[in-house]
């Protein structure tokens, strides 16, 4: 019994032996392995940065203007003879006041007439055409636009100055008036219009009285009867004729400043000519006067009496009529200031 005590004993004290520990409060426990994660810092939000750009502004650039190839004017008269080539006019002592004025002012040395006779040269200068017409009829009449009627669309006023005209909105010649040298009538527009007739186709001798009531009009088309012109008689006398009107006209107030008087002969001798016209009328001596031209100039380019309507209609910019809008019909520019 005393052996199985003792043996008992053995083993209760190798259980005993055994039992592990108690485990201390779990407060004092500490991982064997403390893992550090590391500390992230929050980014700060941005406010987001408003870039405002600024137009660069460039300075303004006013461009040049374009130089007009004719100037402007207020008056411009013109004033035609008759039936006299280049080389009986220029150098002619018989016409001292026509010489003096192209020695002095713009002369053109190769402007041609368009054809021959007279009234279709006439026509030409206002009308931009020649309407087939190849006599210097009475009877033939046209509906068709002019000059004038520009003129008075842009709100600018114009007469003709006919000297010895026998009574308004006349139709025929007289002894010493010819009906084929005032182009104007010749037109529907004009002739059939009573007021407009009357008011703008008058005699010559009212030239004075607009003259001094400082009434003159903008566009003034003056044709001298057919003695003045030349036509009848000599150049002397026409020359004598020329002279105290031209001077007259440069009295007025703003002509020389603002002006322009163009001299010219509705035809030359013989067929020659320029600028695609075969035949044509004859080279003609054609006076530029104002103090807009350059002085004592000789144009040598070739023109033609279309070329005076189209340089007429450039001044006022007005618009180019028939044939006058032509390339070969040159612009009248070099002889400015």
């Amino acid at each position: 019994m005393s052996r199985f005590f003792l043996a008992l004993s053995c083993i209760l004290l190798l259980v005993t032996g055994c039992t592990p520990a108690p485990l201390p409060p779990a407060s004092t426990l500490e991982p064997t392995i403390t893992e550090q994660m590391p500390s992230i810092t929050p980014l700060p939000t941005k406010t987001p940065t408003r870039v405002t750009l600024t137009p660069t502004i460039l300075p303004t650039v006013t461009p040049s203007p374009t130089p007009r190839p004719v100037p402007t004017f207020k008056y411009i008269v013109m004033i035609l003879f008759e039936n006299k080539e280049f080389g009986f006019v220029i150098g002619n002592s018989q016409m001292p006041n026509y010489n003096r004025l192209a020695r002095e002012n713009a002369l053109l040395t190769q402007e041609f007439a368009i054809t021959h006779p007279s009234l279709p040269n006439y026509l030409a200068l206002i009308g931009g055409d020649t309407f087939g017409i190849t006599r210097s009829c009475e009877d033939c009449f046209f509906s068709a636009h002019t000059l004038v009627d520009d003129i008075e669309a842009a709100g600018l006023t114009w007469k003709t100055y006919q000297e010895d005209f026998p009574r308004p909105c006349f139709l025929g010649s007289s002894l010493t008036y010819a009906q084929k040298h005032n182009p104007f009538i010749y037109f529907d527009s004009i002739r059939l219009d009573k007021d407009r007739c009357e008011s703008h186709i008058v005699n010559l001798n009212e030239l004075p009285n607009d003259l001094a009531s400082g009434s003159l009009p903008n566009f003034v088309f003056i044709t001298p009867n057919i003695c003045h012109s030349a036509h009848d008689c000599d150049l002397k006398t026409a020359d004598t004729w020329l002279g105290p009107w031209v001077e007259q006209l440069q009295a007025y107030p703003g002509m020389r400043e603002n002006g322009l008087i163009i001299l010219t002969w509705d035809e030359g001798q013989g067929n020659h000519g320029c600028c695609g016209l075969d035949p044509a009328g004859g080279r003609v001596a054609t006076v530029f006067i104002s103090n807009k031209v350059k002085s004592g100039i000789q144009d040598a380019t070739p023109y033609t009496h279309y070329s005076i309507l189209k340089t007429i209609s450039a001044a006022w910019n007005l618009p180019y009529i028939g044939k006058a809008a032509l390339e070969e019909n040159r612009l009248i520019t070099g002889i400015w200031q």
